[in-house]
């Protein structure tokens, strides 16, 4: 089932998720927002440690927050940072999403709206693994 994409709401979202992040350290806010199949928008910021490799990112958060509300599959995703500027995700987070997304999933990119596939090709995933056994 695929849901209408309202940027202008998932953006908004992903500010308010922004303006709840913990950042004593970089003070390098950022927020996540993704719509899901049914949906729902979830959300997430990133909470900083002082161990910096024990750092949880947004779309960490993000992926918390969709298990939380009851999982599913993600549609559209954008991040944004203290500014609002869009963010586009590292590799390890792109991975992340991937492994949670709908089949097609758009991501709003720093050069536009791109698929997931396009963000991150040729990339392995629970896909791949129902349809190799």
């Amino acid at each position: 089932m695929q849901t209408e994409i309202n940027w202008v709401d998932l953006r908004e979202s992903a500010r308010a998720a922004m303006a709840k992040a913990y950042v004593p350290y970089s003070k390098f806010m950022v927020g996540a927002a993704a719509l899901t199949e049914d949906g729902r928008i979830v959300s997430g910021c990133n909470i900083e440690n002082a161990s910096y490799g024990l750092t949880l990112c947004a779309e960490c958060s993000l992926l918390s927050d969709l298990f939380m509300t009851g999982g599913g599959r993600l549609v559209a995703f954008t991040c944004v940072d203290g500014h609002g500027n869009i963010l586009m995700p590292c590799g390890r987070c792109r991975q992340l999403l991937f492994e949670h997304s709908a089949k097609g999933m758009v991501l709003e990119t720093v050069s536009g709206f791109k698929t997931i596939d396009e963000v991150i090709p040729d990339a392995f995933g629970p896909r791949d693994l129902e349809e190799r056994k």
